[in-house]
């Protein structure tokens, strides 16, 4: 089957089990969105909405979180993981955009991936999720996905996006790359992943995989 038919094969079961797949972390508005991205880097979906409830109590704006003490909010997050580091980026970069940004969350790539903690994929994110701007952010489980599929050869976080990019039209990026997300978590995880019962995988699959 030559790719583009098979990409246009994997889009129409990735519709139809996922007609408007919500955003899995909870949040108001660009702001926490950011915040709560930046915390899921290697912790799950589901640990961050558990901890976001606190410290969007303590402070759910810019202005609010810059005048939080690190240690205070080092041991809200401290579930999440990196707490050092990603307390360090949420205070710091909650200073930058109040004092650089007018306590607003910049819209463009180059200026979200300046803040501290904000990399290209929480970028695009916000960017997506946000903004409604065109991006597709890979995580663990659309690199995975991509590589199974045989949609990309899984020799880089970049060259998988890219290679999607390239596949997919532009404007079901931002559903797709949540369509993927939850797909890759019902049906394809990492561990115990059964290719026969997977419907993408059973179909379109690479082979060797299991």
């Amino acid at each position: 089957m030559k790719k583009q038919l098979k990409v246009k094969e994997i889009q129409k079961i990735l519709d139809k089990k996922y007609p408007n797949p919500p955003v899995p972390l909870n949040h108001k508005d660009p702001y926490t969105l950011l915040i709560a991205v930046l915390l899921s880097a290697r912790c799950t979906d589901k640990k961050v909405n558990e901890v976001t409830p606190e410290l969007f109590k303590l402070a759910n704006n810019p202005d609010d979180m810059a005048k939080k003490s690190i240690n205070k909010v080092r041991k809200i997050v401290k579930p999440c993981g990196l707490s050092p580091q990603k307390s360090k980026a949420i205070v710091g970069l909650s200073k930058i955009l109040v004092n650089k940004y007018d306590s607003i969350v910049p819209q463009k790539f180059e200026q979200l991936e300046e803040l501290p903690g904000v990399g290209h994929k929480t970028a695009s994110v916000v960017m997506s999720q946000a903004f409604g701007v065109p991006a597709f952010p890979v995580d663990t489980h659309i690199h995975r996905l991509a590589w199974r599929w045989a949609l990309s050869t899984r020799k880089s976080v970049e060259k998988t996006e890219k290679d999607l990019k390239r596949l997919f039209p532009e404007e079901s990026w931002n559903k797709l790359h949540l369509q993927m997300i939850y797909f890759g978590r019902e049906y394809c995880p990492a561990i115990s992943h059964k290719k026969d019962l997977c419907p993408i995988c059973s179909k379109y699959g690479r082979k060797g995989i299991k």
